[in-house]
């Protein structure tokens, strides 16, 4: 069965304030290139994917402009101060001809080690069951803290799961979810979050652990290790020459 290809909103208009760096998280060193390079040849590299809108923060002096990445279309659109808002932004920036029935993709300028086959089966299996996210079972066990940081009780850990990005679902039924959380003052932390207050329930697709979100230093040294070990290893998804 052919898999339906969709563009992706990168939102990148954020500050990365814990990650503590004297530029804006996404253009950290990572491997000798800026951390979004990495995430945006990764992207581009992918079959299902038609196109990507990165959102910016109004006068992004780290941006290095240009239409293509590879044969995959790029456009940019300027962000707002929080999630939610950037999404809009570049909702609403996609190409005339992505209607409101077609499944768009989310995915966070800070995840450069996501894999193509993983985003191949959401794309697959998330626009079957009308919209979805990667996401990973939670393995370790789960302690909720009291107020003095310690332990009030053990959670159970069946039936949880990470929330990983990338995050599929109709451009026109996220768009009002996001309005909709907006018009209500809800902070929110993902796309899943705002389709669930609007009363829809994605589906849950296993991606692979390797899919981190750099946050922390150490994090970015993960990453490091995470594609180092992909080139390594042969695995020509890996290329350097795509972005340039």
């Amino acid at each position: 069965m052919a898999i339906e290809r969709s563009w992706c909103v990168v939102p990148a208009a954020g500050r990365g304030a814990r990650f503590g760096a004297d530029r804006p998280k996404q253009y950290v060193a990572l491997a000798g290139r800026p951390l979004i390079e990495w995430t945006l040849d990764r992207l581009a590299a992918t079959p299902c994917i038609a196109g990507i809108v990165v959102v910016l923060a109004a006068g992004d002096t780290g941006w290095r402009a240009r239409e293509r990445i590879g044969d995959t279309p790029l456009l940019t659109a300027t962000g707002a101060g929080e999630r939610s808002g950037s999404v809009l932004a570049g909702l609403r920036a996609l190409p005339r001809e992505v209607g409101d029935d077609a499944f768009v993709l989310v995915h966070d300028a800070a995840r450069p080690c996501v894999r193509s086959d993983d985003i191949a089966r959401l794309v697959e299996h998330g626009a079957a069951a009308g919209g979805g996210l990667l996401a990973a079972p939670v393995r370790d066990t789960l302690k909720r803290a009291d107020g003095e940081t310690r332990v009030a009780a053990t959670e159970p850990r069946e039936a949880r799961w990470r929330a990983l990005t990338p995050q599929l679902f109709r451009r026109g039924e996220l768009v009002a979810a996001l309005e909709r959380a907006q018009a209500e003052g809800i902070t929110i932390t993902d796309e899943s979050m705002a389709m669930e207050r609007a009363g829809h329930r994605p589906l849950l697709v296993e991606g692979a652990e390797s899919n981190i979100k750099v946050t922390t230093p150490a994090d970015l040294a993960l990453a490091e290790y995470l594609l180092s070990r992909e080139w390594g290893m042969g695995n020509g998804e890996w290329g350097m020459g795509n972005g340039e």
